[in-house]
This record gives structure tokens, sequence and C-alpha cells, in this order.
């Protein structure tokens, strides 16, 4: 996995500024790196590349790569390159390496944008060909990139901070990004938080010719037509059939190479997977457990780990180490991003890095076959809709508002208290409620009368046409999370978690035939009555054993509650003084202090409110040191 930068404009490029550019991103490429500086017509063209090296680890892999005067700065994957590179070879293309990326390069000069839907897997590169940029991102948006248009051309990066450095970034917030991310607890695409720089969406491409570009989709989740004349003994088959293929893909390493083992369906999927004949050898899995019980699934993950005979590392972790790493964290992440569980992502990507430099996880299994809780919550919601308003807002509000106060991960007055936030209003918005941290009238009270915009509506980006472009609510909830949560929260997360440690993460689940195939089976297929991932458990019989299967799910979270009113409570309260807040003129310390105070006191639960403000608070005090443009 890499790091890729890129510089077009029409005045000659600065060599020490596209090496701070690249180097800044480090983590993501320490085994080596390059830079390409050329000139083409009126352009001049400047490209760096940082490499984590997984495939082909001699110097023929290195990038920027070059054919001619075609170039290439990719960071990926691509699984099928050796079918790929086949196909090539008997078109007479030749090879100097035995990397993906130049099966890429030789792809787009053999068959140009129509090559990307061959592509399987993840990855983020820029093109150059006949004076013409062609920036492209994988289909669901596993790996970044960021782009910012200059007075006169073109820079883009895989990281925010890349682009900060060069001079024609701005250092103003964008406001109407800010109350996004109140909303979300994470910036969606195409936002980023600086005024100016912009995110490419997933399944987008970018191209950028004599000062120009243009933006369009090139893969979008597709739920129809439905399968509906398929059985389930059939989709079980198929499934089994998809996802061994997926994680056999996904095995291809020149370094070492294991599996997250969570203890839940997804993980252990992958585990059993790996567990027959499939990868010749036993296995190493990682794990991480939690003191706080209602937050350790450990015991599941050592279960699995005996079940299937690997060679299991597994370490207990403190509040205490958490919070000791919390300020590395915040170090390299360029972007406010509020969804704490990057924490102990973090420190297991840390301690996976030590044994191996690829890792495979379940990400995407809950956005594919309906594992979250809201996916019973939309419906219990159309039921609770017919309850006329003021019974909803007199009667169980107040109820609700008088339930003891839990600390535990996802406890009842919790999520309760969520649900209430989203009744009544169209469902992919009640959805973003349920998993957000401000709803609108809670950013106006936040947010100073100068930066709160009237006009800004969060929920804009979330599309209404559920009965149209969708067969049922389930489906249409399902794209949601594709679209957003798993794009800009759950990939954003286990990307740079695990980069900074410089860890390459492959998830099987986002296979783009296996997530083709499930995206079109009937919606009851996965959410049956009460049952979430019913398809998926119905192939995993035999495999994974009962206990997993239907335990309970916990999510992979951190005491965020327990902690601002005990170790985090001094830090908390001098991040969020008065005083400063005051002083930066972008919340009312007002409310920031009333929430602090309801918190500590014990009267409400504002753990998703503190953290996004705090989380925002720690990326200004380290990105725009002297406090940005308002």
């Amino acid at each position: 996995m890499c790091g890729i930068v890129g510089i077009i404009q029409k005045t000659p490029i600065n060599p020490a500024l596209l090496d701070r550019m690249t180097d800044s991103m480090e983590h993501r490429g320490p085994d080596d790196r390059g830079t390409a500086i050329f000139s083409e017509g009126e352009w001049h063209i400047g490209l760096g590349h940082r490499r984590l090296s997984i495939l082909d680890l001699s110097p023929a892999g290195r990038q920027p790569m070059q054919i001619d005067n075609d170039y290439i700065t990719y960071n990926g994957e691509v699984y099928n390159y050796l079918q790929l590179r086949e196909e090539l070879s008997q078109r007479r293309c030749q090879f100097k390496s035995d990397t993906d990326t130049e099966v890429v390069l030789q792809g787009f000069r053999e068959f140009g944008q129509k090559w990307l839907e061959r592509m399987n897997g993840m990855f983020a590169l820029g093109f150059w060909q006949n004076q013409t940029l062609t920036l492209v991102r994988d289909r669901f948006g596993q790996k970044p990139l960021y782009y910012m248009p200059l007075a006169e051309g073109i820079a883009f990066a895989s990281e925010l901070k890349a682009l900060l450095l060069h001079p024609e970034c701005s250092s103003s917030i964008d406001f109407s990004a800010l109350q996004h991310y109140l909303a979300y607890e994470y910036l969606p695409a195409p936002m980023s938080i600086i005024r100016g720089v912009f995110k490419l969406p997933q399944g987008h491409k970018l191209i950028w010719k004599n000062g120009e570009y243009e933006i369009t989709c090139w893969w979008t989740p597709n739920f129809m037509p439905v399968l509906e004349k398929i059985s389930e003994a059939e989709a079980v088959e198929e499934i089994n059939l998809l996802f061994g293929a997926a994680v056999k893909r996904r095995l291809m390493s020149d370094v070492p190479l294991g599996v997250f083992l969570s203890g839940g369906i997804d993980s252990t999927s992958i585990a059993a997977e790996l567990s027959g004949e499939l990868s010749g050898g036993r296995q190493k899995t990682f794990s991480i457990g939690f003191t706080d019980r209602s937050f350790d699934e450990s015991g599941y993950a050592s279960m699995a780990a005996e079940i299937y005979r690997t060679e299991h590392f597994q370490k207990q972790l403190t509040p205490q180490n958490m919070l000791e790493v919390m300020p590395r964290i915040f170090d390299k992440l360029d972007e406010p991003y509020a969804d704490s569980s990057i924490i102990p992502t973090w420190l297991l990507s840390q301690f996976t890095r030590e044994h191996v430099t690829v890792a495979l996880g379940g990400d995407g299994g809950d956005e594919l076959f309906a594992g979250y809780d809201p996916m019973l919550a939309h419906r219990l919601a159309r039921v609770y809709e017919k309850i006329p308003r003021w019974v909803h807002q007199k009667v169980i509000r107040s109820i609700a508002a008088k339930l003891p106060v839990s600390t535990r991960n996802m406890s009842f007055d919790f999520r309760l208290k969520q649900f209430l936030k989203g009744t009544h209003q169209p469902p992919g918005i009640r959805n973003q409620l349920w998993l957000g941290a401000f709803n609108p009238d809670e950013q106006k009270a936040v947010l100073s009368p100068e930066i709160y915009r009237e006009n800004c509506n969060p929920y804009s980006l979330i599309p209404q046409e559920d009965e149209v472009l969708y067969p049922d609510l389930t489906a249409y909830i399902l794209a949601m999370y594709q679209k957003f949560y798993l794009a800009d929260d759950i990939l954003v997360k286990i990307d740079r978690a695990s980069m900074m440690v410089s860890l390459e993460a492959r998830s099987p689940f986002l296979d783009v035939e296996l997530t083709e195939f499930v995206n079109r089976l009937p919606s009851n297929f996965k959410l049956k009555g009460l049952t979430r991932k019913h398809i998926l458990k119905k192939a995993l019989i035999g495999k994974v054993p009962y206990k997993i299967l239907h335990r309970p799910k916990k999510g992979f979270g951190v005491p965020l509650s327990a902690w601002f009113r005990n170790e985090l409570s001094t830090q908390l309260q001098d991040v969020l003084a008065a005083d400063t807040i005051r002083k930066e003129g972008i919340f009312s310390p007002d409310t920031v202090q009333s929430l602090i105070n309801q918190h500590l006191s014990g009267k409400k639960d504002n753990r998703k409110q503190l953290w996004t403000l705090f989380v925002f608070q720690q990326w200004k005090e380290r990105f725009l040191p002297q406090g940005g443009t308002l």
C-alpha cells in the first residue's frame, strides 16, 4: 500500500515542495520513495510516491512508473492482476516487473477508461497521458484520494496533510463541511474540512485537461434487478463460492499475511475459509480485548482461534493503553474524524504490524448483509410513526429522559434516546440521525451565529428516491450504508489506522463479484424477520460455531462516556474551555459548557457530541495552529 501525490501547473515544479508533500506520507510507504518531474506542452507535472512493498519487492516496482510518455502513481491492489496480465501478454504487452502497478498502467494504455471495469480491487491512482490527467477511486472508496484545483492546474494526494503543504492551499475551514461533520461525525465526500480541497467520491473518476476537469461516476452499488427466482439454497452455494474466491484472491503477497479476528461473524468467516486447504499453512490471527467486559469480544476470538488452530496473538487493553496513544493518532489524523473506534483499530493494527505486513479483515459484511441494529430499528420506526406526535413528544420522550444514564456499551437508555432522535423523519435522514452526533437544532445551538448557516442542509447528500431506484426500504438503507457510512467512516478508519503503522488491510467482503451478487439478492434473504445476516449465517452453518453465529453484536467501541467522567475529564474541560471556545468564535461557549456539565453530572450521556467537539479541537490545534481563516 502506498501514498501518492501529484501537481500539474503552468509554472515549473519546485522539487523541494514535491519532496515535502511526498514524504509527509512516509507512514503509508516506508520502504521506498520516488518522484518524477517532467513537462508536456505548456504544463509542468510533478508526481510523487511512497511505497509499502507487497508485490515484487525489487526496484522494478518503483513508482511513479513510466512507459514511453505515460506515467502512473498508484496506491492499491488489483487482486485479479495475474489474469489481466495474461490477457495483456496475449496482446504483446511486455512487462519488466511482477507488480500489479505495471498491469494497471499497461491496461490503461491498451483499453483506456474501460480498463477500470476489469479491475477487481482497492485503488486510487493518477494516470498521465496526452496532456490529460485521470484520477480514479475504487468502487467502495477503500483507498483515499483528495484533489485541489489550482489557479492554473490541479494537485492531488492520498492524504489532506500533503495538500496542506502546497502554497495555494487555503488555511480556511469550510464551515458548510463543518456542519456536515457535526451531523455525520465524519466528512462525507466530496467535502473536506479545508475550503477548496475535495475528496473524490467512491466509484468516481476525474478527467483533467487544459485547466478544465469533469467528475463522473463509473460504478455505484446496484440492487436491481432483484434475483427474485433464486432459492436460499442456490444463494448459499453461490455465496460460498464467491466468498471463497474473494478470500483466495486476497492471499497474494510477497510479505507475511494474517487475519484480524474479532470473534464476530465476518472475521470468523475469513478464518474459517483459511482453515481448509486454501491457505496451505497455519494462519496468524490477531485480536485485542478490553478490561471493560461490555466492550470485550476476546473470548469469542479465542474460541475461533482454537477451533481453526491458528497461531493466535491477543493483547488486552486497558483504558490507560488507549488514552496514551490518542495523541499519536491525533498527530496523524489530518481531518476531523469522530469515530472513536479508530483508537482500538490503531492499537490492533500496531500489534498486528509487529508480526505481518498484510491483514485480512471483515469490513463490509454488515453493509452487505444487513448486520447493523438500525436495520431492525427501521422496521420498528414504521410502526412507531403511527403514534401521534403529541404522544411521542410529551409522553415517550419524557419517560426516556428519566431513564438512568448508563456508561455501558450500547446500553438500553442510549439506544432508546438515539432511536427517538430519528422518528418521523424520512428513512435516509432518520438513519443518519441515529448514527450522528448533532441534529439540525443542536447544530444551531452549538455553532456561533456567525458560523451557523441556515441554508446548509447536511442531509442534502442523502437521496430520497427510495421508492424509485431501490426495490424496498431495506435495500435503500443498505445503499445508504454503502455510500456513506462504509465509504466515509468504516473504510476511512481502517485505512488511516492501518496505514499509520504501515500495515495493509484487505477486505474480502468488498470483492466486486461478491458484492454485485449479494446486493441483488432479495432483502428478506438478508434481514428475515428479526434475524440479521440471515443468508450469510446459513452459508456459514457447519463452518462457524453456533455460539458465534448467534452471539449478540457488540461493535468495536471504547468507553467514552465513562472516560469523560473520569480519565478524560480534566483534558475534556481544558480542550473545550469556555475562554478558548469564546476566543475562537466557532462554537457557543455556553452550549459547550452545558454539554460538559450535563455529562459530568450524570444527567445526560453526551458522549457523541462531546467527542465530536473534542476531536475537532484536537485537529484544529495540530493542523491549523493559527486558528485558520474564519
